[in-house]
């Protein structure tokens, strides 16, 4: 069978070069090349959700790859498809670099320029590791689901939109619907997380940002068990020390987090940091929540072109929800999508704070009550973002998320 090899090569000129030289190597199916670390990871996890079987034995990652850095791509795709063989491509071949390149979990460095002898044998070498990888897994790689959890993230077009009720809203509902759920607070200098669920805990994200290999004790050690059952990763609670908390940080924590949880929720608040892109960059979906009016409207578009133009999430790829509507507004939802270039939640919340406002005072916004038309609405986005598992046959006929007998029907929860 023959190696199959994906190059990820950002220069036009460079990419050529790979292509041209992979097609000379006996026994090897070189994939096209991909531009950038985004259309990497999601091909990846495309292939990864079809079987284990579809992924390429060989990513060869190029030194000027982006958005993301080189490295940090690295460490990424070793994480979440360890049976895959990462080489790097640079023009440094010294042992500095070599050394971090197998700390990211690189399985070789060839260098620039190319020759066809060392591509071989690098190329080689990384197939044969990825191969024994698979066969030990043996008929466990049928289980195999490629990126792990579901990571959301939600950010707001601007302050007091609704983006932390939305974040804890849609992990109590995978959660109340059997899934395992992190909720992690990156609105680093202004998160409410805690506030919003009554929690007092002295650790927080800051903790693990100096960590440069997260393992499950201290990832564990730094999550607060919630009474509900979701792990929290709060803000710090001296916002100066959200500095600390960089790229890197967020995208190991992120990924440490998806490996051991079903779903992930982020929410990110309303400033952009290097950490929030990382997180959003990284995202399976991207919420952006927006009130329906001008101010918050023109936000959100703005927000929508700045990923855009950071090379971070295409507007198309973004899906904004529409909080506080109501039918007599003047901007509804579909003018909201034309005018962000996005795709519009199909489940917009009603306008209902004298529902909130009770719970929202107590910090206990697991109390909202089933009947609740922003909490119907809320969970109702979570099964269209499929977020939620599907109860039992004989729960479904009773209307009801497994583990919450009060709320929604799953039938509801999960329409489209």
């Amino acid at each position: 069978m023959p190696t199959r090899i994906l190059p990820a090569v950002g220069d036009p000129d460079a990419a050529r070069s790979v292509t041209t030289l992979l097609s000379q190597l006996p026994d090897v199916e070189p994939a096209a090349p991909v531009a950038d670390s985004t259309s990497l990871l999601d091909l990846l996890a495309r292939l990864a959700a079809e079987s284990l079987d579809e992924l390429p034995e060989v990513v060869l990652v190029h030194e000027r790859i982006g958005p993301v850095p080189a490295l940090e791509l690295i460490r990424e795709v070793a994480l979440r498809f360890p049976a895959v063989g990462v080489v790097l491509v640079t023009g440094d071949t010294g042992p500095g670099l070599y050394s971090a390149a197998m700390d990211s979990g690189a399985r070789g460095l060839i260098g620039l320029p190319l020759s066809y002898d060392e591509l071989a044998q690098r190329v080689q070498s990384a197939a044969a590791w990825s191969t024994g990888v698979r066969r030990h897994l043996g008929h466990g790689a049928d289980a195999f689901t490629g990126p792990g959890g579901t990571v959301v993230t939600v950010s707001g077009a601007k302050g007091g939109v609704g983006t932390t009720v939305t974040a804890v809203q849609l992990a109590l509902a995978a959660q109340a619907s059997g899934m395992s759920v992190a909720l992690a607070d990156l609105d680093l200098q202004a998160g409410d997380v805690a506030s919003y669920l009554d929690v007092q805990f002295r650790r927080s994200v800051v903790d693990l940002a100096g960590i440069q290999d997260l393992s499950p004790r201290v990832l564990q050690d730094a999550l607060f068990a919630h009474e509900t059952g979701i792990g929290l990763l709060l803000a710090p609670g001296e916002g100066e020390r959200g500095e600390e908390v960089d790229e890197r940080a967020v995208r190991q924590i992120v990924s440490a987090l998806r490996n051991r949880h079903d779903v992930v929720v982020v929410d990110c608040g309303t400033q952009m940091t290097a950490g929030t892109a990382a997180a959003v960059e990284m995202a399976d979906t991207t919420l952006l929540v927006t009130t329906p009016d001008v101010i918050a409207v023109r936000a959100a578009k703005r927000m929508v072109r700045m990923w855009d133009r950071l090379q971070i999430r295409k507007a198309e790829e973004t899906v904004v929800v529409v909080n506080r509507h109501t039918r007599s507004t003047e901007i509804q939802p579909l003018l909201i999508e034309k005018i962000t270039g996005t795709r519009v939640a199909k489940t917009a919340v009603p306008a209902a704070f004298k529902e909130l406002q009770p719970v929202v005072d107590a910090g206990r916004m697991q109390d909202l009550e089933a009947k609740s038309a922003v909490k119907q609405a809320l969970w109702g986005l979570a099964g269209e973002l499929g977020l939620v598992r599907p109860a039992p046959e004989g729960e479904q006929k009773q209307g009801r998320f497994r583990g919450d007998r009060g709320s929604i029907g799953v039938r509801r929860a999960r329409s489209k």
